[in-house]
């Protein structure tokens, strides 16, 4: 019976940017299963979380918690714990390290500072949100990356840094800036719907879809005639992100009604 709820939850998402990531969660739901305890996953970005709520759904006697540091954190490691664990879970394993540079001298983007943090050889999974301001970026991160950061995170870009650890009681709640957008469209091609949210021309648009830099509820996007509804969310890289708020009815002219939601 386990073995046939593992290829039926595989098998959902084979062929999938989640393939992968599903076998990953799936083992660890399983390991929880045997030993009746809990387990943590790597930092999971918010497709991936969904793919572990479908993961715990389908085990008997699994739950699964969610934290990524600070309230409103994108990125989120998952705990699988049996409901029959008689204790308390030691806790998420998260740090937080400061990274920071003379503003004056350098400017340095979320892209910058994740190029760094790879070239050291870390793996996406053990880092969370990274949080990045004038002068410094605040690093989410696995308990055990924080060390191998302060004596390793030399440099970002062009620019020397000075790394210290700080709490995560230090990073404030996210707050986002909401824009909304009524707009009526010809179709809801994700090439459409982009191009009214982000303010930029069709052509643009799918340029930005062909050179990977669109991605529709957290998965790249494959084709710029792909449809979109209400409720999925779209981030262009550089731009922010915009939710499919509503989708209403039609003008006479056969243009479609929508209202979005673009976070800045």
């Amino acid at each position: 019976m386990a073995s046939e709820q593992r290829e039926k939850i595989i098998r959902f998402y084979k062929g999938t940017e989640g393939e992968e990531t599903v076998v990953k969660l799936v083992d660890l739901a399983e390991a929880v299963q045997r030993s009746q305890k809990f387990r943590l996953s790597g930092f999971l970005d918010p497709y991936e979380q969904e793919i572990a709520e479908t993961v715990a759904a389908n085990y008997e006697q699994l739950r699964v918690d969610f934290d990524g540091g600070y309230p409103g954190a994108e990125r989120a490691r998952a705990m699988f714990v049996h409901t029959a664990f008689p204790g308390t879970p030691t806790g998420f394993d998260l740090a937080c390290v400061e990274a920071r540079w003379q503003a004056q001298f350098a400017r340095l983007s979320h892209r910058d500072v994740l190029g760094a943090l790879l070239s050291l050889g870390i793996e996406r999974s053990c880092l969370g949100d990274l949080l990045v301001s004038n002068d410094r970026v605040k690093i989410v991160c696995v308990r055990k990356m924080a060390d191998y950061l302060l004596q390793n995170l030399t440099r970002i870009g062009a620019a020397g840094v000075e790394v210290q650890e700080t709490g995560l009681d230090t990073i404030a709640p996210k707050e986002e800036r909401c824009k909304e957008i009524r707009a009526t469209v010809a179709s809801l091609r994700v090439d459409s719907i982009a191009a009214s949210g982000f303010g930029c021309s069709r052509s643009r648009a799918a340029s930005d879809i062909a050179a990977d830099k669109m991605k529709l509820n957290w998965q790249p996007v494959k084709n710029a005639a792909q449809n979109v509804k209400a409720g999925d969310v779209l981030s262009l890289r550089g731009r922010g992100r915009l939710e499919v708020a509503e989708v209403r009815g039609q003008t006479k002219k056969g243009r479609t009604v929508v209202v979005l939601k673009r976070y800045l």
